[in-house]
């Protein structure tokens, strides 16, 4: 569920889950700026990889900022059950307990944000955290 900007990890997820929607939600509404999110842990703005990197990092499921492009190779191939990351050249975004965490798909890009409502991933490559 997403109010007010703000996601809401179901009460069955595992803790990591509840880690990752509790990242996001820190940096939900930040403006974007290319190349945000990757010179510092905590940054004023974010990109698309700079965002994610921040997410999977806080929950403990990477050790430091990745651009689009490595995430192509990120972890496991295809969909998780929990955490999915949808990658390819020049952009990624994640879909955390059935929540996508994304800065946008329109000519200008917007800060991280949470939304209910799916994108299209033509030529992503989806991969998913080690068991989840």
């Amino acid at each position: 569920m997403v109010r007010q900007g703000y996601a809401f990890p179901p009460a069955e997820a595992p803790p990591t889950v509840h880690a990752a929607i509790a990242a996001g939600n820190r940096i939900a509404g930040r403006p974007y700026r290319r190349g945000g999110g990757h010179a510092r842990e905590i940054d004023t703005a974010y990109d698309c990889s700079g965002a994610v990197s921040y997410v999977l990092r806080e929950a403990g499921l990477m050790k430091s900022s990745m651009p689009s492009r490595g995430f192509r190779r990120y972890g496991e191939s295809g969909e998780g059950e929990w955490i999915s990351i949808y990658a390819k050249k020049g952009h990624v975004f994640l879909v955390v307990a059935g929540l996508r965490f994304d800065t946008g798909w329109t000519n200008a890009p917007e800060g991280p944000r949470w939304s209910t409502l799916s994108r299209p991933a033509h030529g992503c490559v989806i991969r998913h955290p080690a068991g989840l």
